[in-house]
């Protein structure tokens, strides 16, 4: 939906469990709807669109399927305005982890798929708004065993992307831009790394011949408040610093964080969110600097249960929480991030036009926080961003 300035906020279809169109358009059916009857019911509803390899290409590939859904938008007042790229195969139900980062850029696939979202997008797309797909960070630290040569595959990757949308944007006039999604342990996770990713992007570029200002409009950064809290940024130098670079800031995902004191009774409750599906990174603070990064949330409570192992002063743990409820009693959240976000975009409301709100881990967390269902959850989170945002 449309709240001000230009601006556009849906929730990230990833929430549900789809990896076919099938699967994918019964959800929008079943549950976005239900969501923008409470929400937004009299005007206009914009859909934060996730779409696996194989449902994108059903879109595509099935006689008159995407005409269908166009109609299906239509008739219900939605629109598509962004589409969450970065998980290319399953998503739900089964161990993802680290394979969540597969394919990467260093692959042609990864490059296929994501022309092919923009060739989607840039015909749901509306007239007057702009679009954008999100994506990975390149690629995944532990994946890189050759940094010179797989950095080399995927900047070009991403300036073949490029291409391909700036010959979109000649041919409709659109606006549409990739958001790189900085995370923690991938190929660029802080805002510092991502600025030096940027800049080797430019220097490619270059050497190409390339139009450096048309690069940067059409390659920008997924701004996770999640990661970057997890991280322990500040939202208004991260921010200051990406845009200072020239980096467009595609979209912004509003999205919390588990937070802690390491004590032995919360990192004993904090097993609670040990599961099989995601990777959950954990980065731990001592006094003001970063002192370790985890893969994922069992590594970390093994290392803290060592002898004398160093647990630091604050615990970040990369498992989504709903932005409107504080986690549990022994837990805080980074929502503090997302209200910094907010302030900056209050000083400066054309930095972004596009926010998705991406709590896609409901069906693995703790049965306590799973209070009512996921569309209660899902208008609770609205509820509290449009109660947030100064428009």
């Amino acid at each position: 939906m449309e709240i001000g300035h230009g601006m556009h906020l849906g929730y990230c279809t990833n929430i549900h469990r789809g990896e076919t169109w099938e699967e994918t358009f019964e959800a929008l059916k079943n549950y976005t709807l239900r969501v923008k009857d409470q929400v937004c019911p009299d005007r206009p509803y914009g859909i934060g669109l996730r779409l696996s390899a194989d449902a994108a290409g059903e879109l595509r590939s099935g006689e008159g399927t995407l005409q269908c859904f166009q109609e299906w938008l239509d008739d219900n007042s939605c629109y598509v305005f962004t589409i969450n790229g970065f998980p290319y195969g399953i998503f739900h139900g089964e161990r993802v982890k680290e394979q969540v980062y597969v394919p990467d850029w260093t692959t042609q696939e990864r490059l296929d798929y994501t022309c092919l979202l923009f060739d989607l997008l840039s015909e749901l797309l509306p007239g007057g708004i702009s679009g954008s797909v999100s994506t990975l960070p390149g690629s995944f630290k532990e994946f890189i065993l050759d940094d010179a040569v797989q950095g080399e595959v995927m900047v070009g990757n991403l300036l073949k992307c490029h291409r391909h949308v700036q010959a979109l944007r000649d041919k409709t006039g659109q606006d549409l831009h990739l958001g790189l999604e900085p995370e923690p342990l991938g190929y660029f996770e802080t805002s510092g790394e991502t600025v030096g990713f940027f800049k080797r992007l430019l220097v490619a570029a270059r050497a190409e011949d390339l139009d450096e200002s048309e690069v940067l409009q059409n390659i920008g950064v997924n701004y996770d408040t999640c990661h970057l809290a997890v991280e322990y940024e500040e939202a208004g130098e991260a921010l200051g610093r990406l845009k200072s670079s020239g980096i467009r800031i595609s979209k912004i995902h509003l999205s919390s964080a588990l937070c802690l004191q390491p004590t032995a009774e919360a990192r004993e409750r904090l097993k609670a969110f040990e599961e099989d599906v995601y990777l959950h990174q954990v980065v731990i603070r001592k006094g003001k600097e970063v002192a370790r990064r985890f893969r994922d949330l069992p590594d970390a409570l093994a290392f803290a249960d060592e002898e004398a192992a160093e647990i630091g002063d604050e615990w970040r743990v990369h498992f989504h929480v709903p932005v409107h409820a504080q986690p549990e009693a022994l837990f805080g959240d980074t929502r503090d991030h997302i209200l910094a976000t907010m302030d900056v975009l209050a000083a400066d409301p054309g930095l972004c036009s596009h926010f998705e709100i991406e709590t896609y881990t409901w069906a693995v967390m703790p049965e306590a926080m799973r209070a009512g269902d996921v569309v209660d959850q899902i208008v609770k989170e609205y509820e509290w961003c449009l109660g947030k945002f100064e428009i």
